[in-house]
């Protein structure tokens, strides 16, 4: 998501919408992608990102974490309230990614839980431990990388 996402924002799009309609929950460093995602947007003029369908509980999860502040959850007036089912029946999967490695894989769960971080005091506190075990895991694999590199 975060690759399709980055690639939508770079070619310009200001509304990106997140379907969470067959989501029965979601982690933490889905929502630090949402996030981050949303931070993204909000450069743009009038970027937003709008999650459509998010069930009571993805949307206590987000307004827990506090992200309710920087995207906007099932807003009343969105365009594509009243067409969902349609647009859904419209929807094709977006091209294949390549699979990250390990590297790049820890280096989006740290990303994620540093902008769920700088969201506020209470999550800086929450994620604490969490940031600086992936800060110390990712330069331990950074580390074992260059070694290899240089063998």
């Amino acid at each position: 998501m975060k690759a399709f996402g980055d690639e939508r924002i770079a070619s310009g799009e200001n509304c990106l919408v997140v379907d969470l309609g067959g989501c029965s929950g979601m982690d933490s460093t889905f929502m630090g992608t949402l996030a981050g995602m949303a931070a993204r947007l909000s450069t743009h003029d009038g970027g937003v990102l709008q999650i459509a369908d998010s069930g009571s509980r993805n949307r206590r999860s987000l307004e827990d974490l506090g992200l309710d502040f920087l995207l906007e959850i099932d807003p009343p007036s969105a365009v594509w309230r009243g067409s969902v089912d349609a647009i859904r029946g419209k929807l094709q999967a977006p091209a294949a990614a390549a699979v990250p490695g390990q590297l790049q894989r820890t280096q989006h769960v740290l990303e994620a839980h540093q902008i769920l971080s700088e969201t506020n005091d209470k999550n800086a506190r929450e994620f604490s431990t969490v940031v600086k075990l992936l800060e110390n895991e990712l330069a331990e694999k950074q580390q074992r990388e260059e070694k290899t590199k240089e063998s």
